[in-house]
């Protein structure tokens, strides 16, 4: 099973927008918590997803080399360019997971869509390769067309993905 650690200024709501869960399953799965309370470091069940270190592969984001790599038991397997979010429009830092794919999203999106783990931000294609090793995006991480979609194929839904600076 998934479990979230507690950010601070997080609430139950936001999170279970975050993962897209109901928050009746997220209160369900987490009996003891007190919804109006939570503190940070606080473990919360997320139902539906697995366990991320069952899961054999990770990403890890560079925003400033502003590459992703993706690592299968701990070892690279791939390298591919990205693009950032641009002055204003950061792209989030910290620990997340890829919650759902939808290829085709259309527009600035590209041929594929990852959603991560944090509300209105993913990994995803673009129309524009011309943008990719830049500082251009509105915080989401853009991949080549052919890059996001291979990453896709190759991850499971639960994957981890760290982005650091």
């Amino acid at each position: 099973m998934l479990i979230h650690t507690v950010q601070q200024g997080e609430t139950l709501s936001q999170i279970a927008r975050d993962y897209r869960t109901p928050l009746s399953n997220i209160i369900s799965a987490n009996p003891s918590i007190n919804p109006n309370i939570l503190y940070i470091g606080q473990s919360i069940v997320i139902p539906g997803f697995p366990d991320p270190n069952s899961l054999p592969y990770q990403i890890e984001v560079s925003i400033n080399n502003r590459r992703l790599r993706l690592f299968k038991d701990g070892l690279l397997q791939k390298e591919y360019p990205i693009a950032v979010g641009r002055m204003l429009f950061n792209t989030p830092v910290g620990d997340f997971i890829i919650i759902n794919k939808a290829p085709n999203p259309g527009g600035p999106f590209g041929t594929m869509w990852m959603s991560l783990s944090k509300e209105h931000y993913g990994i995803h294609g673009t129309n524009d390769p011309s943008s990719i090793g830049r500082a251009v995006s509105r915080g989401c991480i853009r991949m080549n067309n052919k890059d996001v979609e291979e990453l896709a194929r190759i991850i499971p839904i639960g994957t981890p993905v760290s982005i650091r600076p």
